[in-house]
Formats: structure tokens, C-alpha cells, sequence
């Protein structure tokens, strides 16, 4: 008896293929269906890649396109790697990445912990909290800008509420200490409803009747947390620090709204 699968391709054929179909093993059917994703795969994303790797290699520049093209070998990345600007902005990125991944999952976690917890107007919290991350990166980074202006700025007088500092004693964006930060506050305002949608995710995925059953073991809720949430919700961490890590290396836009990556290079990730 021929396989239902091949079966069922072969009726929906016209006869003359169907014939063909039919006599096609499950390997081959599922190369015909593989097959055109590899291609795009390939045509996509690895000819680029291969592509630009060979351009490295050369003396090509961008803005002269009809200049002489040489081979170069290495001398392209050499000139990267001894440069100092390269480590500076290097620093500037792990110190961004490092930052905003920490705050986003602390904070990401204890939102989704506190929102799977179940109470009046959880749905209405919930909407409130994601509104962040639909706006566009610029219009975030127009709206914080706004938001750090010493004289007028919202955040310089939060800051004077609980510190007692004068507002318009210091500038987050104007400041080669502060503007680092100024951008970890922001990303970290806009993408931690994101982490928290993730870890929301792990934490209903949870089945009510393993805590049940360390209840009856005695186990107090701290253990519980230890020992059955976090082990349970830390695949779903790690996908959310793994999303939040790769954007983070491609960040633009915003830094270019809030600080054109200055003072100086301090923001030039």
C-alpha cells in the first residue's frame, strides 16, 4: 500500500505527475518541498555573506565604486583592530549590552511574576505595560530626549524629588558620565515588556499541579520559586536575553535620536 502522504499529493497532481509522484521515496518528497527553502536560504543570506567577505579582502570602498578593485588580504582588518576608536566603541557596546540585558530581565521577570499573579484589571496593567514597545525607536528616542532636558525635563526633576538634586545641575544626555546610561534607561523602558511577555509565557506554561504537589511536600514558596519556577522559566530567560543580545548589537536609530552617539564617541556603539 502506497504512503498516505504520497497519496495525497498525488491526487491533488494532474495525472501525467502524478504517475512520477507516486514512484518518489519519502526522501525525495521531502527534498521537493526542502529543496526551494535552501535555495532562498542560500541566495539570501550565504551569497551576501560570501560576498562581503571577499569585499573585505579588497581595497573597495563604497564611495568609489569605480576605482580599481586589489586584493588586500587582511590589511582591512588589521587596520579595525588597531584602531582605538574600534575598542572605544566596543566598550561603549558591551557596556550597553551587558546593562540593558540585566535591568530587562530583573525587571521583565518581576513584572510577569507580579502580572501572573491573578487580580482586578490584570488585562488592563498588561496593555499598559507592552504600549512601550510598540512605539518606533525614534519616536521614543524624540520623546526621552524631551524627557532629559534640564530645565523642563520630567526625569531631572524625578531625580531632584528623591535625591534633592538641583534638576538643572546635570544633563543624562549632555554628560560624558550619564550618557551612557541615559541610552541602558531608555532601552530598558522600551524592551522590558518584551522579556516580560516571554517569561509571562514560561510562567503560565507551568502546570498548577507540580506546585500542588510541593505543597503537599510541605515546600515553602520560597523553595517553591527556587527549585520549580526559575529551573522551569530559565529556557524561556535565555531565549529573551538571546533576542534582547542580538538586537542590541544592531542598535542605531535610538542612539542617533537621543545622543547622535556623543558626547564625543561615548555613544557610538
Amino acid at each position: 500500500m502506497s504512503d498516505p502522504l504520497v497519496q495525497r499529493v498525488a491526487d491533488a497532481t494532474p495525472k501525467k505527475i502524478a504517475r512520477r509522484i507516486r514512484g518518489l521515496s519519502d526522501r525525495a518528497i521531502a527534498w521537493l518541498f526542502v529543496g526551494p527553502t535552501i535555495f532562498l536560504l542560500l541566495a539570501v543570506n550565504i551569497f551576501p555573506l560570501i560576498w562581503t567577505i571577499r569585499l573585505s579582502l579588497t581595497n573597495f570602498r563604497t564611495n568609489r565604486p569605480n576605482n580599481p578593485v586589489k586584493f588586500v588580504g587582511i590589511e582591512n582588518y588589521q587596520k579595525i583592530l588597531t584602531d582605538p576608536d574600534t575598542w572605544i566603541s566596543m566598550q561603549a557596546t558591551a557596556h550597553f549590552l551587558i546593562w540593558t540585558i540585566v535591568f530587562q530581565v530583573l525587571i521583565g521577570f518581576t513584572l510577569a511574576w507580579l502580572i501572573n499573579k491573578k487580580f482586578r484589571g490584570n488585562d488592563l496593567w498588561t496593555t499598559l505595560i507592552v504600549l512601550p514597545m510598540m512605539l518606533s525607536p525614534a519616536v521614543v528616542g524624540n520623546f526621552w530626549t524631551f524627557l532629559y532636558q534640564p530645565q523642563i525635563g520630567l526625569f531631572n526633576y524625578f531625580i531632584q524629588f528623591i535625591s534633592g538634586t538641583d534638576p538643572a545641575s546635570f544633563s543624562m544626555i549632555g554628560e560624558v558620565a550619564l550618557a551612557p546610561w541615559a541610552i541602558v534607561i531608555v532601552d530598558t523602558w522600551m524592551w522590558t515588556p518584551f522579556v516580560m511577555l516571554i517569561c509571562l509565557a514560561g510562567l503560565r506554561s507551568i502546570p498548577t499541579s507540580i506546585y500542588e504537589a510541593a505543597e503537599c511536600d510541605r515546600a515553602s514558596k520560597w523553595r517553591q520559586f527556587w527549585t520549580l519556577t526559575i529551573p522551569m522559566v530559565l529556557p524561556f530567560l535565555m531565549l529573551a536575553v538571546l533576542f534582547r543580545g542580538i538586537e542590541n548589537f544592531k542598535m542605531f536609530d535610538l542612539v542617533v535620536q537621543l545622543t547622535g552617539g556623543g558626547p564625543g564617541s561615548t555613544t557610538q556603539l
